[in-house]
């Protein structure tokens, strides 16, 4: 497997796993301020941010780079605050 089927892959998951956090969200299976959110977010924007980059897409790096950092912040802030 090449690097950029792994990167597809990755995005793949990474889409997946954001339409996940929104759809658990929507319908108040999981809390938008709970660890499982965050982590969704952060793994959904690490996958999309590796095929955007494999594939030259600035604006979704970029986006998905600050995608990332407010997960990172807001588990950060839930591991200081409980």
């Amino acid at each position: 497997m090449n690097r950029k089927n792994i990167a597809e892959i990755a995005g793949w998951c990474g889409a997946a796993a954001i339409l996940s956090a929104y759809v658990l969200v929507s319908f108040r299976i999981i809390s938008a301020s709970g660890y499982a959110y965050q982590l969704l977010n952060l793994s959904g924007a690490i996958g999309m941010l590796l095929i955007a980059f494999v594939k030259k897409v600035e604006q979704s790096v970029v986006i998905n780079i600050i995608w990332a950092i407010i997960a990172i912040a807001a588990i950060i802030g839930l591991i200081i605050h409980g």
